[in-house]
């Protein structure tokens, strides 16, 4: 008689789970549709697009690796390339050291922390917005605020934007303010990091300095590798600022020639919509090799807290 009651329990058991699963798929269904049409669809149709020449008026007509191979002679390209590379390789480690050192500073508390906390993520949420750009358009401008302020002590300011020199350096400049986001997560990393470490260290005679260095970035590694992937990622996907900046020439002396710039050049001012896609496709390779060298180099410097 036992045995018959456990067998009718385990029998409705699966069936429960069975409805489970299903209500699961019902709710995740919305999400699974959006994947299909919104992302892999269009993912399946641009990498289809790569190999034609398309100018969104005609119907594409199959030309091989023409795009491909093109992108090896294109000159733009590489200055975008360039432009790019700099762009991420300046501006995103400083971004994350700023963010680390506010982080670290806010940690140790203060009055109005959530005020502080709050104003500082701020930033983040504008930081890509046309309203931002458009102002950083005109604080770097020939009469802008920069130059007023240099103009007090007495300095003859320039054109920041319209300079080759300084425009890209002033893009750079507003991907290091947007610092809140890659902050709070810091912050709540800090938080996570258990006393007793500083307490023992404190009773070793250990500084602040060499606290700093022996324990808490270390055991911040993790935390600092998942920002480090994230603004890497954002950074390449930079648009909004150069198309804003420079008019959407990528000027001046394409020197704000953002690879996202350029290929939206090529896909919708140029209708050059197949060269476009082969460009997006390259863009996806680049991230995921950078992304892929960021996740082997962890195991070289990221550390966790349970190794042994």
């Amino acid at each position: 008689m036992s045995a018959l009651g456990e067998l009718g329990k385990l029998k409705t058991a699966k069936f429960e789970g069975k409805k489970q699963n299903k209500a699961a798929f019902f709710f995740l269904l919305p999400w699974l549709v959006g994947l299909v049409l919104v992302t892999i669809g269009p993912m399946l149709a641009s990498f289809g697009l790569s190999f034609t020449r398309y100018n969104l008026l005609s119907p594409p007509q199959f030309t091989g690796f023409t795009n491909w191979t093109r992108m090896l002679e294109d000159d733009r390209l590489h200055t975008s390339l360039q432009v790019t590379f700099t762009y991420v390789l300046v501006s995103v480690p400083i971004q994350l050291a700023v963010a680390l050192f506010l982080a670290i500073v806010l940690d140790r508390g203060m009055r109005g922390l959530a005020f502080y906390r709050s104003a500082f993520y701020l930033p983040s949420l504008l930081g890509a917005s046309v309203a931002i750009a458009m102002l950083w358009r005109q604080i770097f401008g020939t009469d802008g605020l920069i130059n007023q302020m240099l103009g007090f002590f007495g300095i003859e300011g320039q054109g920041w934007i319209s300079s080759p020199d300084t425009a890209l350096g002033t893009l750079m400049v507003l991907n290091v303010w947007t610092f809140g986001a890659p902050m709070v997560i810091f912050l709540a990393g800090l938080r996570q990091i258990p006393t007793m470490y500083y307490e023992a260290a404190s009773v070793d005679g250990a500084s602040r300095m060499t606290q700093l260095f022996r324990i808490t970035i270390p055991l911040l590694t993790p935390i600092i590798f998942f920002n480090l992937v994230l603004q890497i990622i954002g950074a390449f996907q930079s648009f909004t600022q150069a198309y804003i900046v420079s008019g959407g020439t990528g000027g001046p002396v394409d020197s704000t020639l953002f690879y996202t710039l350029y290929l939206y050049q090529q896909g919708f001012t140029n209708l050059n919509m197949g060269y476009a896609s082969a460009m997006a496709w390259l863009l996806l390779v680049i991230v995921a090799a950078l992304t892929a060298l960021a996740f082997w180099s962890s195991k070289y410097w990221v550390f966790y807290d349970d190794e042994s």
